[in-house]
């Protein structure tokens, strides 16, 4: 039963009712979801309700039930849709969004979005056989993902052979995959070309960590190129050489550089645009479609959120280059 645990933290002064506590938390529980399919909560050890007041010092344990559909629905979610032929779709995905039906986001996602694009009927999701088998079945075309906060270029494929053909080129490393974001910090050099192994944050398992000087974990190189300062802030052009889970948001924390609004490896944020959200966007994919001897290369227009900032940036600093 998928549980969570947390010790309010000495310095809290706030008094705030448990659920909005917990729903303001970095790695918490929303309100609805709380509310909906809590089976139990435990204060220091006493049986407590959501109304609760949380206090400094405060252990809280929290138990609840996720309620798994059998199918996956078609649902009617506007898509961005960048190019599209017989065999793939390729979208601008909208930050916010989950690419593949998981626990605690069984609808909204991306591939409830592309089978009512394609019109598809809702598919049946496997409960039992192989963790491949299982998985496979709540994501069908998908190949590749993209972290629910970071937007933009993702390849989907309407048919098995095209993901199968497809997935081979991502195992293979035969697609480039270009990001842009903007960081706190500046990189130590205007280019750069980071390789570490990526393993659990033991503080934190929601977390990874960036370490060297060890066979732990799995390899991952990011190459970065600075394409200009604004004080104390970045914008960055990055290319994935590997695809790990939170690769990006690792690597430029790893360098000092945690990216702007990223509320897993930035907590501290920034006084400057309190309210960004994770600066990090799918800019280009270059990959070989089915059949076709050129590349295609597909690129996702620049948000909105960056011209925001970046707009502020401007206004507030120098374009420094490196």
């Amino acid at each position: 039963m998928p549980c969570f645990n947390c010790t309010v933290p000495q310095t809290f002064s706030d008094e705030m009712r448990l659920d909005k506590y917990i729903s303001s938390l970095p790695d918490g529980i929303s309100r609805s979801r709380l509310k909906n399919s809590v089976s139990k909560i435990s204060i220091n050890g006493k049986q407590e309700k959501l109304s609760y007041k949380v206090k400094p010092g405060d252990n809280v344990y929290i138990e609840w039930e996720d309620t798994v559909p059998d199918y996956i629905e078609p649902e009617d979610i506007p898509l961005s849709v960048i190019y599209e032929d017989e065999n793939v779709t390729v979208i601008n995905k909208q930050q916010g969004m989950v690419t593949h039906p998981a626990a605690g986001n069984w609808n909204g996602t991306l591939v409830n979005a592309l089978l009512y694009h394609w019109g598809q009927k809702a598919v049946a999701r496997v409960k039992e056989g192989t963790v491949s088998e299982i998985l496979a079945s709540r994501r069908p075309g998908i190949v590749h993902r993209l972290d629910k906060d970071t937007s933009g270029t993702i390849i989907t494929a309407k048919n098995k052979q095209t993901e199968d053909w497809l997935q081979n080129q991502f195992q293979t490393r035969k697609v480039r995959k270009e990001y842009i974001a903007i960081v706190c910090g500046r990189p130590p050099a205007r280019n750069g070309d980071i390789r570490t192994q990526l393993i659990r944050d033991p503080k934190n398992r929601k977390k990874y960590k960036a370490v060297t000087g060890t066979t732990e974990g799995k390899s991952a190189r990011t190459l970065y190129h600075c394409i200009a300062c604004y004080g104390n802030f970045s914008l960055m052009r990055l290319r994935l050489k590997t695809g790990r889970t939170h690769q990006i948001r690792v690597h430029m924390k790893y360098i000092g550089c945690p990216i702007l609004g990223d509320p897993l490896y930035n907590q501290k944020g920034s006084t400057l645009y309190k309210s960004a959200t994770l600066m990090l966007h799918a800019r280009l994919l270059q990959i070989h479609l089915p059949g076709q001897k050129q590349w295609s290369i597909f690129k996702a227009d620049v948000p909105q959120r960056f011209k925001d900032v970046l707009k502020i940036l401007h206004q507030q600093y120098a374009k420094e280059v490196l």
